[in-house]
């Protein structure tokens, strides 16, 4: 954006941007899935997840922890339909809920890299 053409009072840009924020409820929806992503357990769960589908036991092997914690965090994912299950026989398989999650994820680590350098 040229700053040069910048003006802090136009009414009417503002309130074409207002128009355009989402509505209340999506807003609600968005902090809660920000505030489940400042976990790191939550974090590296969905970047395991994002190599590939994994049952619980492969993600406890992964991270080196409870099977307790790993499936809390799984609960508060799937709750925000970040992940998905599916059995396959007595295992539970846990996947991306789609690609929007994984654009978030590979977006947002490519930023923090981005910025580190």
């Amino acid at each position: 954006m040229d700053n040069s053409e910048h003006v802090c009072a136009d009414s009417t840009c503002l309130d074409d941007r207002v128009r355009h924020l989402p509505s209340e409820d999506s807003i609600y929806s968005m902090c809660k899935i920000f505030n489940a992503l400042q976990c790191t357990t939550r974090l590296k769960i969905l970047f395991l997840l994002l190599q590939g589908d994994l049952c619980v036991k492969a993600i406890e092997d992964a991270l080196g922890l409870t099977q307790s914690t790993i499936s809390h965090s799984l609960k508060n994912l799937r709750q925000l339909d970040l992940v998905r299950v599916r059995k396959e026989g007595r295992f539970a398989v846990y996947y991306l809920a789609d690609e929007h999650v994984e654009l978030l994820m590979s977006m947002c680590r490519e930023h923090v890299e981005e910025v580190k350098q």
